[in-house]
């Protein structure tokens, strides 16, 4: 290479373009596989398809008794066992032909061949068929060169054997001669319709169009052949390899119909949906028939038996019997029928697929004229491209000869003139390209973007990366494909010139890994944090809170715990930060004094309101879920808009001690068996249950309506106890709620009072819902009014564990009048003025009424949420994290409300198990290999006998299933059970 200098430069020059990172992956990275593939974008997807298929599989091909009867379906596994011969194998080879010929256009009046082997079995049926060397007067024209000859000598034997083949064949028969063969100068060129009569071609034979993987046909040049077919259509054929034509013919419809009439196309199908065997389809034209028909009266070589499509007529004489097509593995599509089985045995499974495979491609594309067009399409988006990148450049300047199917591109690097340190990075490029990915001198590894596998060119072609193109992609694949090959050229020539550099003793320190979180906090600022609630619900020995775990949680993460609000500002340690305890701060005047001018960077806080004026610059965490009490101006209030700071929370954390509190309300009076009357009556012995027992009936939980307002962590905690006791769980929520309500199981109700309606249980969960500035007034406030409480039983239960404000306290005191509500829990904050005495606080209107309903309403301080110690210590464990993330790294976890500028958000946070399934609960699951692999293999042992069970319709054999399969589904789906909710995975999934 150059030296030094040059080397840094180019090197340099790399990483700046670079420095964005890759740009978007295509959807699929295989590009290496033809124009009629699956299109599955990934592992799932790809399992989804094959399920679907199996489904296909059992409609569409049925079982009948003897009287034509429906008895049910075949199964992929029936059919996959080896069913080669008889029904439904027979209607499955059928299906398929019919829908190639279908699809592609093929017309009526040519039959199409099937065996076994791929494009390259197809091309010799074609060739050994229709090729005689016993006809002195036949000529054959390919449009490749001579092999060994000077334009084809770089191409290797792959390439070179197509018209290797023809040469043998000739040379080796009895009659033969080579000279008859006519080659073309350069790949792919179709002469002039003169020039093939003057030569006296009778046969024209297509396959260099793919040899470059470049080249397509000209609208020029396939009419030139259509008028040279049309001289004589008798004595003159076309034969085309069409595994990259079909589906990408870039020419207008009525040109595409024409070349399908009158020339004979072979092509492979092994990868229509990832089949199990490879086999070709082989098209032929009438006129070619005849010739196949003539051919074997005067054969000129022996034809191996799987690769007959002229077998004898008369199986008992396989030598001297008569040969014809009509007895081959032919389908004729005007009779809508096989002529014959193909010769070899062959997979059912994978002819099915293709079937299915073909619908799957019609359903997403289009027809084939649609596919044309995408092709075509495809192509132009590789021209503009790369005329906007000047790094690439297309092997092909001819842009109406560029492939369609395929494109082929070179680099053209001027800092690169070595071409064996080109060929190394290209080679360094792929690795990336793929999954192997590479490293650089100084350890740094660079995993692999698996983005294009497969994008080799042939070895001898003038290209760098060679991919299928054509109108099976979407658009935005291919634009995405191009960005990677240059982000990986890019990416690979840094590593090339790395290596050469490390060869001259230059080395280079590993810069931070992609997606590292960079620290952004002031080594010389010391970060203060007001902890303004209990952090953990139990007392030491000394009588007071007990905070020793979340000291030593703060201390393990290298921050400074305090007990008390700060000393001497001065004296706190720098680039740490310092946690001050005050769990005792309750007040407005007890709070401003200390925060009204920042003294803190920082909140912790639980039921404490915090007043508006106290500023906080770096945000505030609240160990819980709701935020109407957080608020400070600094993040915008409680709905946590328009501030400088963010605000979060930490939901889910104390959900599960509401959803117990809350039932715990419904159980003291639901049953309603007079628990403490009965046990005094046992204990003086004065009971004879014999007699006495009828005197207590008892209104069971099991099969009363429970009505919950509200989806949230605490809403769905509820619901999941509520169905445990055989309760009906009805739902309300917003309307983008009710699939992930309904498929778990519980009804939706698109209104409070439609959910309310003979319901014996009203449990709240609604929230306060969003603050209107102009009124004060929460959005959910008084949800809970006399229309709701009217529409209930009477004698219903009302618990309202959420807020005070949600219900309308003076519907309620109407309700419990009337009889229609018999009892209800409430649990709302109330505050006492340290001086004064006076009340304040949701709870406050609520007051008066157990003055007037003794023995109906029980009152509790807001204190469900705070009744499990380990609950609060989780939570404010997690606050700390929020806040060393917020502080060091600028990551806001649980955002509420607005982000502001200069932070980023990292997404949601609950416990396993509590509110919606996120990405990073999936994330952590991956992680843990050992339980995702004991899922899958429970989840596979039940997905299998269900889809038995589903779809097997003979009762003894569905019997067997049941006698051998029952103890492992009940086993199984117990565990799967068990390990989902020991994964967090049942629940809505995040927005």
């Amino acid at each position: 290479m150059k030296n030094i200098e040059q080397m840094q430069e180019q090197r340099l020059e790399a990483l700046r373009l670079t420095t964005s990172g890759a740009p978007r992956l295509p959807s699929s990275p295989f590009f290496g596989v033809g124009p009629i593939t699956d299109a599955t974008t990934d592992e799932v997807d790809s399992r989804l398809r094959r399920i679907a298929f199996d489904t296909w599989i059992e409609k569409t091909y049925r079982k009948f008794d003897d009287k034509g009867n429906d008895i049910g379906g075949f199964t992929t596994a029936e059919i996959s066992r080896s069913m080669h011969r008889g029904y439904p194998a027979d209607k499955i080879l059928t299906d398929m032909m019919r829908a190639i010929h279908r699809y592609f256009h093929f017309p009526k009046t040519n039959r199409m061949a099937v065996g076994l082997g791929g494009g390259h079995s197809g091309y010799t049926v074609c060739v050994q068929h229709l090729m005689n060397a016993n006809d002195a007067s036949q000529r054959v024209y390919v449009d490749t060169p001579r092999p060994e000859s000077d334009p084809a000598r770089a191409a290797g034997f792959f390439r070179q054997s197509w018209a290797t083949q023809l040469i043998e064949m000739q040379r080796f028969a009895e009659k033969g001669c080579e000279s008859r063969i006519h080659f073309a100068a350069s790949e792919g060129v179709i002469p002039m319709a003169a020039e093939l009569s003057t030569l006296g071609v009778s046969i024209f034979v297509g396959v260099g169009h793919e040899t470059t993987g470049a080249n397509a046909y000209t609208s020029r040049e396939i009419h030139e052949l259509l008028n040279w077919i049309d001289g004589d259509p008798a004595n003159r054929h076309a034969v085309f390899d069409a595994t990259s034509m079909l589906g990408a013919m870039p020419w207008e419809p009525e040109l595409v119909d024409a070349v399908m009439a009158k020339c004979c196309l072979f092509m492979p199908f092994q990868k229509a949906i990832g089949g199990v065997s490879g086999y070709f389809v082989a098209s032929f034209t009438p006129h070619a028939l005849a010739l196949v028909e003539k051919n074997q009266q005067d054969p000129s070589w022996a034809i191996p038996r799987q690769l007959k499509i002229a077998p004898p007529i008369d199986a008992r004489r396989p030598l001297s019997a008569k040969r014809s097509v009509d007895a081959g593995p032919f389908y004729d599509a005007a009779e809508d029928r096989m002529l014959g089985g193909v010769i070899n045995t062959y997979s059912a499974l994978a002819f099915a697929e293709t079937t299915f495979g073909l619908l799957q491609s019609e359903a997403r594309v289009g027809s084939l004229v649609e596919l044309n067009k995408r092709s075509a399409a495809n192509r132009a988006v590789i021209d503009g491209w790369v005329e906007s990148h000047p790094l690439f450049s297309l092997t092909v300047t001819d842009a109406e000869r560029r492939g369609a199917a395929v494109t082929l591109l070179k680099v053209e690097d001027a800092g690169i003139t070595d071409p064996a340190i080109h060929a190394r990075i290209i080679a360094r490029s792929k690795q990336l390209l793929g999954y192997e990915g590479f490293t650089h001198p100084n350890g740094e590894f660079e995993p692999g973007l698996d983005a294009a596998r497969y994008v080799n060119a042939f070895p001898g072609t003038p290209g760098d990366y060679r991919a299928w193109v054509g109108g099976i992609r979407e658009p935005a694949d291919i634009v995405a494909l191009l960005g990677n090959l240059q982000y990986a050229y890019l990416r690979a020539k840094i590593l090339v010139i790395e290596e050469e550099l490390a060869k001259q003793g230059v080395t280079f320190a590993a810069p931070v890994k992609a997606g590292a979180m960079v620290r952004k906090d002031d080594p010389e600022h010391a970060y203060t944090v007001l902890i303004a609630d209990l952090v953990g619900l139990r007392r030491g020995a000394d009588g007071e809170p007990d905070d020793s775990e979340i000291r030593t949680y703060v201390e393990e993460k290298g921050g400074v715990f305090h007990a008390g609000p700060i000393g001497d500002r001065a004296a706190l340690e720098k680039g740490r930060i310092h946690f001050f305890n005050q769990p005792n701060l309750s007040t407005e005047a007890e709070i401003l004094p200390q925060t009204d001018k920042g003294q803190y960077d920082a909140l912790i806080a639980a039921a404490t309101f915090i007043p508006k004026a106290s500023v906080f610059p770096f945000g505030g965490v609240r160990i819980g879920a709701g935020t109407g009490n957080m608020g400070s101006a600094s993040w915008g209030g409680g709905n946590g808009e328009g501030g400088e700071a963010p605000l979060m929370n930490t939901p889910g954390i104390n959900s599960r001690a509401t959803a117990q509190m809350a039932m715990k309300a419904i159980l003291k009076v639901v049953p309603d068996l007079p628990v403490d009357r009965l046990h005094q009556m046992v204990a003086n012995g004065d009971f004879d249950t014999g007699r006495q027992l009828k005197d207590f009936p008892t209104a069971k939980l099991e099969g009363q309506k429970i009505v919950i307002l509200g989806y949230g962590n605490i809403g769905r905690e509820v619901a999941k106890l509520a169905k445990a006791f055989g309760m009906k769980v009805v739902i309300y929520a917003r309307q983008h709620h009710q699939g992930w309500i309904e498929s778990e199981g519980f009804d939706y109700a698109a209104s409070p009072v439609e959910a309310a309606t003979g319901a014996d249980v009203l449990s709240v969960h609604i929230g306060l819902g969003r603050l209107d500035a102009a009124t004060g007034v929460y959005s959910n406030a008084g949800v809970v009014d006399t229309q709701v409480l009217g529409a209930m039983n009477d004698g219903a239960v009302l618990v309202n564990y959420d807020r005070g404000e949600v219900v309308d306290a003076a519907a309620l005191d109407q309700a419990l009048s009337s009889g229609k509500i018999a009892h209800a829990a409430i649990d709302a904050d109330l505050f006492k003025d340290a001086v004064t005495g006076k009340l304040s606080g949701p709870m406050v209107p609520y007051l008066p009424l157990e003055e007037r309903h003794k023995g109906k309403l029980e009152l509790l301080p807001h204190a469900a949420a705070d009744t499990d110690h380990p609950s609060r210590v989780t939570g404010a464990k997690q606050a700390v994290d929020q806040i060393f993330d917020v502080i060091r790294f600028k990551s806001v976890t649980n955002l509420k409300g607005d982000l502001p500028e200069g932070y980023v958000s990292a997404g949601g946070r609950t416990p396993a198990g509590i509110g919606r399934v996120t990405k990073r609960v999936v994330s952590e699951i991956s992680g843990n290999a050992e339980l995702l692999d004991e899922l899958r293999r429970t989840s596979e042992k039940v997905a299998a006998i269900v889809g038995a069970l589903s779809v097997v319709s003979d009762p003894s054999h569905r019997d067997r299933i049941i006698d051998r399969y029952t103890g492992l589904l009940a086993e199984n789906a117990g565990r799967q059970r068990a390990l989902l909710e020991q994964l967090g995975l049942y629940g809505p999934a995040a927005e």
